[in-house]
C-alpha cells in the first residue's frame, strides 16, 4: 500500500520508510480444507480502514468508468465500462476472485505520470469484471498496456478457488505508455509471499499454462542498457527492482519470518533476511513442511519476528514494557552513522487487513470468506465476511468517520483505541488484547461449519436466501466483534489505570476487605535491566542521599 503523501518519485525508490504492506499466499494443496487463501495488509499511515463493496451491476453500451488514484482520489481519466460488472467486498468478488499488492517501487524512471491506470484501479476493475485468477491477469495487464500503468512498481497476489498466481508490474516511463510484467502461478502444494520487494527471477518463457508476461519485457530492458545477457537467464527483480539492504531488511525479512515458521530449512536465509548476503536471495516460493489452516495464516500475519535475534521485544528500543514497534522513520543517524529498526509484519499504522479465502468445494455464493479487520494486525480481531453479501457491516461501511473524524460507532477507531492504549504497557496489557482476539476468532472459525451447511440448505431451496442468510451472518458477526472490543476497551481502562494493575478472582476485579473499594492493587514497577540503564544514563541525579 502507498501512502497519499508519496510525492516525489525518486524519493520513493530511496526511502525505506514508503515500503508497506505484506501478501501471503497459500495454494490450495498447501492448506488442511483445500482452500486457496490469500492474506494482505494495507499498512498506509494515512489510509482509513473501511470494507468497500461494488454491487453487480449491467451498464448500457458506451458507458464510461471514471478512473480515480485510489492513494489520493486524483481524477485520470475514463474509460470504457464493461457490460456487466460483478459483486466485490472489500478485495474478493462474488466468484471468489481475491487480490492484494504490495509496493516494491523499482526503478524510479519507468514511473508513467502521463498514464491513466494505478494499481488500486486495475485490482477494483478486475475484481469487477473477472471470474477467474487469469481472467483477472489478463484485464489487468491489458488495461496497464492500452492506457499506461501511472503507479510505481508493484506485485499483486491473484487467486481465484483453483488457482493462486503472483504477477509483478512497473510502467515504461514518461511516455512510455503500457507495462512491463510477468506473473507466475504458484505450484499446488506451496506457498508464496512477497513484501515490496521485486521477488520473480528468471522465468520459463514457453509455458503459457504457468507463466505469462509482456512481450517487451526482456527487450525494453536491452534497450535501456540493464540487460545483456540471454534471455533464459534474465531475471525480473534484479533488473528493473534489485535487492539491497533496505529491500532485504525491510522487505524480505517478513518474506523469511514467514517461510521458516512452516519449513525449517528456511532457516539458513537468515543472513539474507538481515542484508547481510543481498545476493543470496530466497526461492520465490516453497513447500510448507506441513499443510496450513485459516488461523495459522492468521497469524503469520502477527509476526514481530519473535523468536530471532531481530526480536523487536527484546531490545532497548521496546522500552520496559516490551513493545514491539518502532515509531517512524526507520532509520536514523547517530554521530553520522545510519541506523534501522526493524519492520515486521505485523505494525501499526494498517489501515486494514485480510485473509481471503476461497473454498472450490461449495457454490461460489457460499464458498468465499474474507476474514476480514481493521488497523494492526497483532491487536485486532478477523471478522468472516462472505463475498457475496449485499450489505456491509455498519461498523465497517465507508463513511463512517475517516482519518480526520472520530466516529463512535467506527470499528476503526475503536480498535485503535485498544490498540493504542495497550502499546502504553504492551507487556501485560497485550495479553489481554490477545486474549479476546484469538477467543473471538476461534468462535468464529468453530461456527463456520454449521454456517455453510445452514447456507447450502438454503441454496438448494432458494439462492437468495441463502445470499440474504449469509449477509445476516456477517452483519451480525461484525456487530459481536464491535460489542466485544467496546467490552475490552472499558476493562482495558479499568485494570490498568494510572499504570495499576487490579487483581481479578473468578472474572471479576477483587474489591477490599469492607467491599468500599477494590483490592490493593498489583504495581509490578520496571524490570532490573531497566533501572540499571537509568541509573547508568543519570548518575548521580536519581540517588537517594543516605
Amino acid at each position: 500500500m502507498k501512502k497519499s503523501f508519496f510525492i516525489a518519485v525518486a524519493i520513493l525508490f530511496a526511502s525505506s520508510d514508503n515500503r508497506a504492506c505484506t501478501n501471503f499466499l497459500v495454494t490450495r494443496g498447501a492448506s488442511v480444507d483445500g482452500s486457496v487463501m490469500i492474506s494482505y495488509s494495507a499498512d498506509s499511515h494515512t489510509l482509513y480502514g473501511e470494507l468497500y463493496r461494488f454491487p453487480a451491476a449491467r451498464h448500457p453500451s458506451g458507458a464510461q468508468r471514471k478512473i480515480t488514484e485510489w492513494d489520493t482520489g486524483k481524477p485520470l481519466g475514463f474509460i470504457p465500462e464493461a457490460l456487466e460488472t460483478f459483486s466485490v467486498v472489500g478485495n474478493m468478488n462474488e466468484y471468489q476472485v481475491v487480490i492484494g499488492e504490495t509496493t516494491f517501487g523499482g526503478r524510479h524512471e519507468l514511473t508513467d505520470t502521463a498514464g491513466m491506470i494505478d494499481y488500486g484501479s486495475l485490482i477494483y476493475i478486475a475484481l469487477q469484471r473477472s471470474k477467474t485468477a487469469r481472467e483477472a491477469i489478463e484485464i489487468m495487464t491489458s488495461l496497464a498496456e492500452r492506457y499506461g500503468f501511472c503507479s510505481e512498481g508493484e506485485s499483486f497476489s491473484i487467486g481465484d478457488k483453483n488457482e493462486v498466481w503472483i504477477m509483478e508490474m512497473t510502467g515504461k516511463g514518461a511516455g512510455g505508455k503500457g507495462a512491463l510484467w510477468v506473473a507466475l502461478r504458484i505450484p499446488d502444494g506451496y506457498i508464496c509471499a512477497h513484501a515490496n520487494q521485486a521477488r520473480i527471477t528468471a522465468f520459463p518463457k514457453n509455458d503459457p499454462e504457468n507463466c505469462l508476461y509482456s512481450e517487451d519485457v526482456i527487450a525494453f530492458a536491452r534497450e535501456k542498457g540493464w540487460y545483456n545477457g540471454t534471455d533464459e537467464d534474465f531475471s525480473f527483480s534484479d533488473t528493473y527492482h534489485p535487492v539491497d539492504f533496505h529491500g532485504a531488511r525491510f522487505c524480505e525479512v517478513r518474506v523469511w519470518s514467514f517461510f521458516k515458521t512452516f519449513n525449517k530449512d528456511m532457516l539458513s536465509f537468515f543472513d539474507y533476511a538481515k542484508g547481510e548476503n543481498p545476493s543470496g536471495r530466497m526461492p520465490l516460493w516453497i513447500k510448507p513442511d506441513r499443510k496450513l489452516l485459516p488461523k495459522d495464516v492468521m497469524n503469520a500475519m502477527r509476526d514481530h519476528l519473535e523468536g530471532t535475534e531481530l526480536d523487536m521485544r527484546k531490545d532497548l528500543g521496546a522500552g520496559p514494557h516490551g513493545l514491539p514497534y518502532r515509531w517512524r522513520p526507520l532509520t536514523w543517524k547517530v554521530n553520522g552513522r545510519e541506523y534501522c529498526n526493524e519492520r515486521a509484519v505485523a505494525t501499526q499504522q494498517t489501515g486494514f487487513w485480510f485473509v481471503g479465502q476461497a473454498r472450490s468445494w461449495l457454490p461460489d455464493m457460499i464458498g468465499g470468506i474474507l476474514w476480514f479487520g481493521v488497523d494492526d494486525a497483532a491487536t485486532s480481531p478477523l471478522t468472516p465476511i462472505y463475498s457475496s453479501i449485499t450489505r456491509i457491516p455498519p461498523h465497517f461501511a465507508q463513511g463512517n468517520g475517516s482519518m480526520t473524524e472520530y466516529s463512535e460507532t467506527s470499528a476503526f477507531w475503536l480498535v485503535n483505541q485498544v490498540a493504542n492504549f495497550a502499546y502504553l504497557r504492551y507487556d501485560v496489557m497485550g495479553n489481554d488484547v490477545c486474549r479476546a482476539m484469538h477467543e473471538l476468532e476461534d468462535a468464529f472459525l468453530d461456527n463456520i461449519a454449521r454456517t455453510d451447511a445452514e447456507a447450502l440448505t438454503l441454496y438448494g431451496k432458494n439462492p437468495a436466501k441463502a445470499r440474504e442468510y449469509l449477509t445476516g451472518y456477517s452483519n451480525r458477526q461484525a456487530a459481536a466483534t464491535f460489542q466485544r472490543w467496546e467490552n475490552l476497551s472499558r476493562f482495558l481502562l479499568v485494570k490498568y489505570i494510572d499504570g495499576n494493575i487490579k487483581k481479578e478472582q473468578d472474572g471479576k476485579f477483587m474489591p477490599n476487605r469492607y467491599h468500599t473499594t477494590c483490592a490493593p492493587p498489583e504495581q509490578p514497577g520496571y524490570p532490573e535491566w531497566w533501572l540499571e540503564k537509568i541509573a547508568e544514563s543519570t548518575g548521580d541525579k536519581l540517588k537517594v542521599i543516605e
